[in-house]
C-alpha cells in the first residue's frame, strides 16, 4: 500500500562535537546532557534497561558456570520479549496504527505488503522471520558464551570495588565503542562479494520500518553482534556486556524507525535523534555507514551525507571519482 507523504524538510546533519580539534567545550557539554544529545533521548534508555536488566533480569553468575538449558533458555526468552515490546511496540505505533499518520515520516512509501523479493512475499513478516530466527538467537549467542566465561573467570573481571571510576567511565563510554565498531563492520560488509551474497538481504529494505533494523543475513548477526568481544579483551564487568549487546540488539529498531520525530499527544514534535542519519545510507548505499555519527568516522573517511542537496552533489562526485568517472 503506497500513501502520498506529507512534505518533510530535513535539517542538515550535523556532527557531535566529540572528537572535533579545538574542542568547543559548551557544545561539547550541551551535546553530553542536553536534549537531543549523547545521553538523551536514547543512551539512558537503554544504561537504565542494562541495569534492570543485570539486577533481576540475569541468572546469578554462580549458575552460569556451566550451560544449562534452564538459564539459557531464559536469556533468551527475555531477549525475545524485549524485542517483540521495542520493535513490536514502535512498529504498531507509526506503521499499525499510525498515530501520527505521515507527519514527520520521511519513507517514500510504508513497508510493503506484497512483494516477491520478500519471504512470504511481505516486508515486515520477512523482517520478523530474519530478527527472531537469525538475529536473536545470535545476540542470546554471544550474551551466554559472555556471562559463562565471566562466571569462569575466563577473561577479565572488573569489579566495583576495584575501581569505581573505571567502572562507570566504561559503561558511559560503550555507546563509543559501539558506533566506531558499526562503521568498520559496515564497511567491510559493502565489499561487493559480502554485499552480494549477505549484506543485500538488509538493504531489501528501501522504504524502512522498525523490523528492517535487526533483518540481515546470519554471517552479518556474526559479525554486528561482535562488538561484545571487547569485554573478553579489555578489564570489565558483565553488566558492560549486557548494555553492549542488548543495545546492539535494540537500537536498530529505532535507527530504522522511518520517522524524525514523534509527536506527543498528536502536538508535540519530540526528536527521536538522527535518524535521518541512517535512513540516508538506506537510501543511497554508498554514505553514512556509522550508527548514528557519534564517532564522525564518515567524515573522516570521505562517506559523510549531511542531508542537504549540497551534500548529495558531494556524493554523486566521489561515486562518479571511484569508478573513474572523472
Amino acid at each position: 500500500m503506497t500513501t502520498k507523504r506529507e512534505k518533510w524538510e530535513p535539517l542538515k546533519i550535523e556532527t557531535p562535537p566529540l572528537f572535533i580539534w579545538p574542542p568547543k567545550p559548551l557544545p561539547l557539554v550541551k551535546y553530553i546532557f542536553g536534549y537531543p544529545g549523547y545521553f538523551l533521548p536514547r543512551n539512558i534508555c537503554y544504561m537504565a534497561l542494562a541495569l534492570f536488566t543485570w539486577f533481576f533480569l540475569t541468572p546469578s553468575l554462580v549458575d552460569m558456570k556451566t550451560f544449562q538449558v534452564d538459564w539459557i533458555a531464559f536469556i533468551y526468552g527475555r531477549n525475545l520479549i524485549f524485542m517483540f515490546l521495542i520493535f513490536g511496540g514502535w512498529h504498531l505505533r507509526f506503521h499499525t496504527i499510525k498515530a501520527q499518520g505521515t507527519k514527520y515520516s520521511f519513507n517514500t512509501n510504508w513497508p510493503q505488503e506484497k512483494h516477491r523479493r520478500f519471504f512470504f512475499n511481505n516486508q515486515v513478516y520477512d523482517n520478523m522471520f530474519h530478527s527472531v530466527v537469525s538475529g536473536c538467537t545470535i545476540w542470546t549467542s554471544y550474551e551466554v558464551i559472555t556471562m559463562w566465561a565471566f562466571a569462569n573467570n575466563l577473561i577479565p573481571f572488573l569489579s566495583w570495588d576495584a575501581s569505581p571510576f573505571w567502572f562507570i567511565v566504561l559503561f558511559l563510554a560503550i555507546p563509543i565503542f559501539r558506533d566506531a565498531h558499526f562503521y568498520l563492520v559496515h564497511r567491510l560488509l559493502h565489499f561487493r562479494f559480502l554485499y552480494k551474497h549477505v549484506h543485500a538481504l538488509h538493504h531489501k529494505n528501501i522504504d524502512i520500518g522498525p523490523w528492517s533494523g535487526l533483518a540481515m543475513h546470519p554471517i552479518e548477526h556474526l559479525l554486528y553482534f561482535s562488538g561484545v568481544l571487547i569485554h573478553w579483551v579489555i578489564l570489565s564487568h558483565p553488566l558492560h556486556a549486557i548494555l553492549h549487546v542488548q543495545a546492539t540488539g535494540l537500537t536498530p529498531a529505532l535507527g530504522h524507525l522511518g520517522f524524525d520525530k514523534y509527536l506527543f499527544r498528536g502536538q508535540t514534535p519530540l526528536t527521536l535523534g538522527q535518524r535521518y542519519f541512517h535512513y540516508l545510507h538506506h537510501k543511497y548505499f554508498e554514505c553514512n555507514y556509522g550508527g548514528d555519527g557519534t564517532v564522525p568516522m564518515d567524515k573522516w573517511f570521505g562517506s559523510f551525507h549531511d542531508g542537504t542537496k549540497e551534500g548529495h552533489e558531494l556524493m554523486k562526485q566521489r561515486r562518479k571519482k571511484a569508478h573513474g568517472l572523472i
